[in-house]
Parts: C-alpha cells; sequence; structure tokens
C-alpha cells in the first residue's frame, strides 16, 4: 500500500502529459508545492522502509509481515513506551503516510481525469446552494473562498453529499480546499452552535452516515473536529485480535450499526435487524460507536476515559441527560456483554440475573447488544462466528426474560429447570415417547444437566439413551446440524476420570477446535459431557465421513481409559509464533465454595486444551466445567476442578504442584519464533 498510488499517478502523467518526474506535475499545475512535499516525503518513507524490509528479510519482500514489523521499529529508533510500542508507532506512521497518500491520489487522478476528458475547461454547473454546485456529477464549491467566508460549510459538504444521493463525489479542487481550510476547524469552530448542528444533522440523516464519517476520515476533517479522534487515526494494536487500526475499525463499527437499519442486510444479523427500530434515538447507538474505543492508547481504562470524552460531545451537542447518560454507560461497558459471554456460565441464572442487574433495562440491553455485536464484527472478520454469535443471542434473550419478569423477580433455577424439562417433554412425546417411559433416566440427571441444556439437547439425549444398551455403551452422539453455532458431541459412558484428557487429545489430533464443554456427572456417576467443536476453518462440521472419524476415535479412545492419546506438538502458525504471552495460572475457590476454579491465561497453540487435560488427569484432578475462549493470540480459559473425591483443592503444596506442572508443560509446547520471544 502507498507505493502504488504513487505509481499510479505518475503513469497517468506520463502517458497523458509526457512527465518523467513527481515534481513535473508541479510545473503543470496540478500539485502546489505543499502538495508536492507531502507526496515527495511519503514516497521517501516507503522506499526507506522496503530498503529495510529487504535486509531484514533477506529477500525482495514488499509484505509488511508480523515477522518483520519488530525489527522495523528497531531499525527506524522507536522505543516502547507505556501505552505505546515502538512497532505500534512505526506502524501508525505507516499508515498515517499511506492515508495521506491515499488522499493526494484521489484528489490529484481526479485533476488528471478532468483535465484528460475536459481539456478545455468547459463544464455545466447545476446549482445547489449558494455555497455549492455539481459539476460532472461531483460536488464543487461556487468560489475558492468559501470556506474562509463560511467555515460551517466544512462540514456542510457532507451534509450536502448525504441530502443528495445522485452526486458521485468531491471535486478535486474541493478536496483541496477542504485540506487547505481545516486550520480553520479549531475551538471556536467547534463551539460554534451552527457547526454543532451541522454535525448532529449528518448523523441524523436517514442514509449515508458511515459513509460520509469515512469521507470526513480520509480528508482530516473528523479528526479536527474531535481532537481526541486523531489520537486513534492510524493507531494500529500488536495482537491477532485487532487487524485494523483504531479508526478504521471505529468507522467500520459505524457501518455495521447503520447496516441493522437497512432490511437488505437483515439475512446478516436477522435479531439486529428486528431491534434497531425499537430504538427511540438511533444517535445514541451511532455516538457510542465513535466514542467506544476513542481513548485507545492513552493509558488507562480507555472505556473509562472514552466515556468522559463521550460526556463533554454529547452535552455540547445538546443531548438531553438521558440520552447522554445512556451513551455513557455504552461506552462505558461496552466489552461487558462479549466478556459475559465468553468467560461465564451463561446457563447459570445467577450470571444472568447479576448481568441484567448491571444492565439495568431492556433499552438497555438492546443498544448494548447491537453495539456488541457491531463492535466484534468490526474487529476481525473471522472473530464473529457463528458461535460467538449463538452465545451473545443467547445472553440477549435470557437477559430480555428476566426483564419481561422484572427484576425484582430474578429468574430462579428452579423455575429455568421446569421450563426447559416442560419444553423438552412436549418434544419427546410427538416422537411417541411418554414420561413414564424416561422417568428413572430424568431422575438420575443433575439440575446442572437441565440446566445447561436445551430442550432440543434433552429430547435428542433422552431418546438415545432410551434405546441404548449398558453392551452398547459409550453412546457417542454428533450432530450434524449446529447447535449454538458449533457441532455438539455428547457423551454417555460409566463416567471415568480421565475422559477429559482423552476427548481433548483425539480432538486435537484430528484439528478440530473446542469452543466448549460441559461435564457433567449423573448422580449414579455416568458422564454427560458435551463438546462443542468447529473445524479448521471456524466452520461446524458437516460431512458425514468426517463425523464418522471423530465419532470413532473418541469411541476406541474411551474404551482405554488408561491410556491417554499421545499429541504429536504442531508448530503454531506463522503469525502466532511472534507472540509469547507469559503463561498465567490463577486458582481459588469459587462462588458456592464446591468446586476450585482455575484460570490458564497462555499463548494459543494447537494442542493446548490436550496438554492441560493430560496434566489434570496426572494430577488427579476432575474437570467439571471448561470455558474456553480465544481472542487473538491469547488462550483464555477457565475450569471448574476438583480431586477425585469431588472436594475442592484446598492443600496449598498439592495446588502449587498442579500448577508449577502445568505451566511447565504448556511452556514447553512449540509456540514462540525460532528468531526470538517477545513479551507483550
Amino acid at each position: 500500500g502507498g507505493l502504488r498510488d504513487i505509481q499510479t499517478i505518475f503513469w497517468v502523467a506520463k502517458r497523458y502529459f509526457d512527465a518523467d518526474r513527481l515534481e513535473d506535475l508541479t510545473a503543470l499545475g496540478f500539485l502546489t508545492e505543499d502538495e508536492l512535499k507531502a507526496l515527495v516525503n511519503g514516497r521517501n518513507l516507503l522506499w526507506r522502509m522496503r530498503f529495510a524490509l529487504h535486509n531484514v528479510a533477506g529477500r525482495r519482500e514488499d509484505r509488511l509481515l508480523f515477522e518483520y514489523q519488530r525489527e522495523l521499529a528497531t531499525i527506524f529508533a522507536y522505543r516502547d513506551e507505556d501505552n505505546n510500542l515502538a512497532v505500534e508507532q512505526l506502524m501508525q506512521q505507516y499508515y498515517r503516510t499511506v492515508t495521506e497518500l491515499q488522499r493526494l491520489n484521489e484528489m490529484l487522478l481526479q485533476l488528471l481525469h478532468e483535465a484528460i476528458d475536459n481539456p478545455d475547461g468547459d463544464a455545466k454547473s447545476v446549482v445547489i446552494n449558494k455555497r455549492f454546485e455539481a459539476i460532472h456529477g461531483y460536488l464543487q464549491i461556487r468560489h475558492e473562498h468559501v470556506f474562509r467566508d463560511y467555515p460551517p460549510a466544512l462540514l456542510e459538504v457532507f451534509l450536502t453529499l448525504q441530502r443528495h444521493p445522485e452526486l458521485k463525489g468531491v471535486r478535486a479542487q474541493t478536496i483541496r480546499s477542504i485540506r487547505n481550510h481545516r486550520y480553520l476547524i479549531d475551538q471556536d469552530f467547534r463551539n460554534d452552535f451552527i457547526t454543532r448542528d451541522l454535525f448532529m444533522s449528518i448523523l441524523r440523516e436517514p442514509s449515508g452516515i458511515s459513509h460520509e464519517l469515512r469521507r470526513m476520515n480520509r480528508y482530516g476533517v473528523l479528526a479536527a473536529y474531535i481532537p481526541a479522534f486523531a489520537n486513534i487515526v492510524g493507531r494500529m494494536q500488536y495482537d491477532l485480535f485487532h487487524i485494523y487500526t483504531v479508526d478504521l475499525h471505529t468507522l467500520f463499527v459505524m457501518r455495521n450499526v447503520r447496516r441493522f437499519s437497512v432490511p437488505e442486510h437483515k439475512e446478516w444479523q436477522p435479531t439486529c435487524t428486528n431491534i434497531f427500530p425499537t430504538l427511540e434515538r438511533p444517535e445514541i447507538l451511532y455516538i457510542a460507536a465513535l466514542f467506544h474505543d476513542i481513548a485507545k492508547g492513552r493509558g488507562g481504562d480507555h472505556s473509562e476515559l472514552g466515556a468522559k470524552d463521550a460526556e463533554v460531545f454529547c452535552v455540547n451537542h445538546g443531548l438531553n441527560r438521558d440520552s447522554t447518560n445512556m451513551v455513557v454507560w455504552l461506552v462505558q461497558n461496552h466489552l461487558l456483554m462479549s466478556m459475559t459471554a465468553q468467560r461465564k456460565d451463561i446457563s447459570d441464572p445467577d450470571i444472568i440475573n447479576e448481568f441484567a442487574h448491571k444492565v439495568g433495562d431492556l433499552r438497555a440491553l438492546n443498544y448494548l447488544y447491537l453495539l456488541t455485536v457491531a463492535d466484534i464484527s468490526a474487529t476481525n472478520p473471522e472473530l464473529l462466528t457463528s458461535w460467538r454469535s449463538r452465545l451473545l443471542l443467547e445472553l440477549y434473550l435470557r437477559t430480555k426474560y428476566v426483564f419481561r419478569h422484572g427484576l425484582t423477580k430474578p429468574m430462579d433455577a428452579a423455575t429455568r429447570i421446569q421450563e426447559r424439562s416442560d419444553d423438552a417433554k412436549v418434544l419427546l412425546k410427538k416422537r411417541g415417547i411418554l414420561s413414564k417411559q424416561y422417568k428413572n433416566i430424568w431422575c438420575d440427571f443433575s439440575d446442572e444437566y437441565f440446566l445447561r441444556h436445551t430442550p432440543d439437547e434433552m429430547a435428542w439425549h433422552t431418546e438415545a439413551i432410551m434405546t441404548t444398551t449398558a453392551q452398547d455403551l459409550p453412546l457417542i452422539l454428533i450432530s450434524n446440524r449446529a447447535s449454538r453455532g458449533a457441532t455438539p458431541i455428547f457423551i454417555y459412558a460409566q463416567g471415568n476420570d480421565g475422559f477429559f484428557a482423552i476427548v481433548t487429545a483425539v480432538l486435537t489430533r484430528l484439528g478440530l477446535n473446542i469452543v466448549d464443554a460441559r461435564i457433567i456427572t449423573s448422580k449414579s456417576g455416568f458422564t454427560l459431557d458435551t463438546y462443542l467443536v468447529l473445524d479448521e476453518n471456524n466452520c461446524a462440521i458437516e460431512d458425514s465421513d468426517r463425523i464418522d472419524e471423530i465419532h470413532e476415535l473418541i469411541s476406541d479412545g474411551i474404551q482405554q481409559p488408561n491410556n491417554v492419546p499421545e499429541t504429536t506438538p504442531r508448530p503454531a502458525p506463522r503469525q502466532l509464533q511472534h507472540f509469547d504471552t507469559p503463561t498465567r495460572i490463577t486458582a481459588e475457590d469459587d462462588a458456592d465454595g464446591q468446586h476450585t476454579l482455575m484460570e490458564i491465561i497462555a499463548c494459543d497453540r494447537p494442542g493446548l486444551l490436550a496438554t492441560v487435560g493430560k496434566v489434570f488427569y496426572q494430577h488427579n484432578v476432575r474437570v467439571h466445567n471448561a470455558k474456553i475462549s480465544t481472542i487473538g493470540e491469547n488462550a483464555e480459559n477457565i475450569f471448574l476442578i476438583t480431586d477425585r473425591n469431588d472436594l475442592p483443592i484446598k492443600d496449598q503444596t498439592q495446588l502449587d504442584c498442579l500448577i508449577n506442572d502445568l505451566r511447565k508443560h504448556i511452556e514447553q509446547q512449540p509456540s514462540a519464533s525460532s528468531t526470538g520471544k517477545y513479551v507483550i
């Protein structure tokens, strides 16, 4: 990126105007001296970066890949700061440079195009208002002093484009004039009620909001109008979670929330599309989207700092106290829903009630759900898998249920169990199965089973268990229809403490990604385990041959309970090799004191869960629940464990030994690049 923009300009200029150097464009009247300086400086920086890149790679390499970025930052003399890594500083300079080149490219190509197609300069003008006209379908200022005489026109440009969708864009001379008059966007400009009203009008237009905000960012107007936004322009985060610069991510979030308002996009997120028309003030969602990450890189909690910026903006732009409070709350809590869904057991009514009390009401829940879906989708195209979508939807629906019944009557486990059981009974009755036929089976199931499974799953399991004899065990059910966005694998067998280690090892050998594990034991000691898995592409498994293979290998494994399969260590994917997240393991009693809650945070890599499972087995540890989450390069897994007697592990020596062994085995796995380890 960047060099091709310059090359395109040069090729067109050479072909049509016989220009031999970029400097000739100034003599031809296409570039001002300042623009030429910006173009040459940008070209020279990219040349220097590419030369250094070739030296680091030891060959021709024009891709600024992860493995080269840190070394280039050192070569260019950047140094890590408290809130800004050297590599992030380098990449921010790179992104800002290529963005400026992109602006110049857009303007110059249009000037060249006009000169080629209309060499006499004759152009028919269509007057729009006293400041703007349309020429060849492009917006043009009517005289060169428009912005000097009426500075609010610097925002009116974008509102005019929204209200005239027939326009194809902004004419090159007007782009140049906007660039030359950005200095007018000062504090007096921001304090002017006219400019504030214009900005809010842009956010309240029925169409073109995200498109024009992106244009405002490209022309440097958005960062000038909202100074805090300037800090995130071109700012990247050196991880595998965020693949866009913060400003682009923010504008993608805005694009996503706008798509919720367009029926044509309903298939993408149908629930969000249904919710959007119920919002009283959509601009609340837009402003929250604009400010949710605006404080990234400033040190401290970006949610809290961003909330303060958002509050000042809302007050200055005339939002009432209720709307302002909602925007501030959304910015402060924009991670609440995703963290709850991914890191907590949302089948637990207590977790849902706690979340509902934090949210407060259905209005806030609707805004938060839309913002969360839009945010995750804009962070990384591969992040909002069907699995994560389902988690968020379940949390939304369960919390909505609480609000409908009133926070004073919180959801309780008994009510939830009864409702699910009743729904499952209806499904079984449709299949000709009466309650007396499965009464004894259900009596053996714990409350946890009914809380953690849907009525569909309960009916599926129950019917299969009824028709399976003791000689046919273990019973392994694998559906080719995605449940909760992933493929469910259900295991019913005489319980064995090695099952978790065996199954995770088998699934790892098959290259499958375990996204959730529900480890439940019946009252009589039978295993009722469910693993939700995705394939290498983060998709549910539909191929029947693959399902048969999974079934066969799991069955073989758990019939040899004392022989945990070995897994051959595999190198981490190339991008993961440039991170070495320090392994952090903590353990404490859980809320009810019946289990030990262990959290393991480590650099993600193939076979991590199988390694953990094997160490648990060697230390006589039982796994009762596993919450598995991978965010970028980090695996953040939470386990509820006990000893073989189903008691929490109280012996500190035993716990320390377990933690040390886990750390040793995790860190022995291949992860870091052979060229060096970096602690992020």
